[in-house]
């Protein structure tokens, strides 16, 4: 039987992780990191290099390739480049996201179709190109192949209010993890969601200037307090690690206990 320790070690396994360069997908980039895990860091340029040099700062190894998550054409070429440079990767970190903001009746299509594409479509290809590439490996000893974990959000429950692309686009996560976990499962490969309640990050930066919102937000927070990045390091090594071998399909909410599920 392993230990602990052993089940939520990375040791040996690289995670091609989108949206890791700010708030919570750079804390759990950084968590994965610190299990032990080499990093495949999905960024629009080389100019940010905070998140790589952390990774290196902890003795794991860090690349950047550049991609643009609202273009299908550089999401599709992705891949294939990662994988013609020889890696292997053993977890897919699909956290980058957007959002954008306006009254339902005046919700303009570019803004629709962007907020799908990055959060939604994305997210699918990605999923599909990797864990085709999980799929090739041969499972470990607990006949695992690989873990794949997408960010969903409250809003995958609920509707919110102003963000109708973006709830539905969260949505749309939820469903494709569950439908993703019922085919590749019992092939070895898990796949997860962590759903972040109200986070102390820049996409919430209008919401929190939002005096009136922002204390009606907290008010239904039992934990009295709004997430920060940090509170995600412990679920993401959980669900990239062998600690949840039998843990699939599921949305992980982290909300402090949010009382409006």
């Amino acid at each position: 039987m392993s230990s602990v320790q052993q089940l939520f070690s990375l040791e040996g396994q690289t995670a091609l992780v989108t949206g890791g360069t700010r708030g919570i997908g750079q804390a759990m980039t950084v968590a994965l990191a610190e299990a032990g895990a080499d990093i495949l860091l999905v960024q629009r340029d080389h100019s940010n290099t905070q998140t790589k040099s952390l990774i290196e700062s902890l003795g794991r190894k860090a690349a950047i390739y550049v991609a643009d998550l609202s273009s299908q054409d550089s999401i599709l070429a992705l891949t294939p480049t990662i994988l013609k440079d020889g890696h292997k990767i053993s977890i897919l970190l699909n956290c980058g996201g957007i959002q954008r903001r306006h009254p339902s009746h005046q919700f303009p299509d570019n803004d629709w179709n962007e907020v799908l594409q990055v959060n939604l479509t994305t997210v699918f290809t990605l999923c599909r190109d990797v864990g085709a590439h999980m799929l090739t490996h041969t499972p470990d000893a607990s006949g695992r192949r690989g873990s794949i974990i997408n960010i969903a959000s409250l809003l995958s429950f609920q509707g919110g209010i102003t963000v109708p692309a973006y709830a539905a686009s969260k949505g749309g996560v939820a469903q494709l993890t569950k439908a993703l976990s019922n085919e590749w499962a019992g092939k070895g490969i898990t796949v997860n969601a962590i759903a972040p309640g109200y986070i102390a990050t820049e996409m919430n930066d209008a919401l929190m200037k939002d005096q009136d919102r922002a204390t009606t937000i907290l008010a239904r927070i039992p934990a009295g307090r709004w997430g920060r990045p940090e509170d995600f390091k412990g679920s993401v090594v959980f669900l990239a690690s062998r600690a949840s071998g039998y843990v699939s399909g599921e949305i992980l909410t982290v909300d402090g206990g949010w009382m409006g599920r």
